[in-house]
């Protein structure tokens, strides 16, 4: 199967994940799944295995890897994965900041760009449908604290480079998706 590299995008419940599992399951037999969520606190733990028991069902692969992208994309297409659904780069984007955090430095717009740049040949070199959700951050009002700030700036620095290497752009709104590239 040839490459193709689509990102949806949009708010928060507004549909993205569900629709991208579509565009997987319509386009591939043997799909994963990249999961980036950290387990933080015990309600988030109940809701990251309520996905895993759905994903089961709807025989996807799990993966579950918070910073090395590349490296789970290389693990899927080396078991013979043709799709794979990556949910999402928003909480990729939070790890890295995280990371950053722990090792002490801080994490901007350049290190985003660089980050995409390292990513986006992993995304064209899987042999299949690769689908990646990210959530739309920056349609609301400005962030009071600077830390805010720098997150909205790469998650749209994060969008910007993706979607300029995407195939397709969809945005979703209230579980409607619209084809914008």
């Amino acid at each position: 199967m040839k490459n193709r590299l689509i990102l949806v995008t949009g708010g928060a419940r507004s549909g993205k994940s569900l629709f991208a599992e579509q565009l997987v399951t319509e386009t591939a037999s043997r799909k994963f799944y990249l999961a980036t969520c950290p387990v933080f606190d015990g309600e988030l733990a109940e809701r990251i295995a309520r996905h895993r028991a759905r994903r089961e069902e709807g025989h996807w692969q799990t993966i579950e890897e918070q910073i090395d992208l590349g490296s789970a994309l290389r693990q899927a297409a080396d078991s013979g994965g043709d799709g794979i659904l990556i949910d999402c780069l928003t909480l990729w984007i939070n790890n890295l900041f995280f990371r950053a955090e722990q090792e002490k430095r801080e994490f901007g717009e350049a290190e985003m760009a660089a980050e995409c740049d390292r990513l986006i040949p992993e995304l064209r070199a899987f042999p299949g449908i690769v689908v990646a959700v990210l959530n739309e951050v920056g349609m609301g009002i400005v962030p009071e604290s600077p830390l805010a700030r720098r997150f909205r700036d790469c998650s749209g620095r994060c969008g910007q480079k993706i979607a300029a290497a995407a195939d397709a752009l969809y945005f979703t709104v209230c579980g409607i998706a619209q084809r914008i590239k």
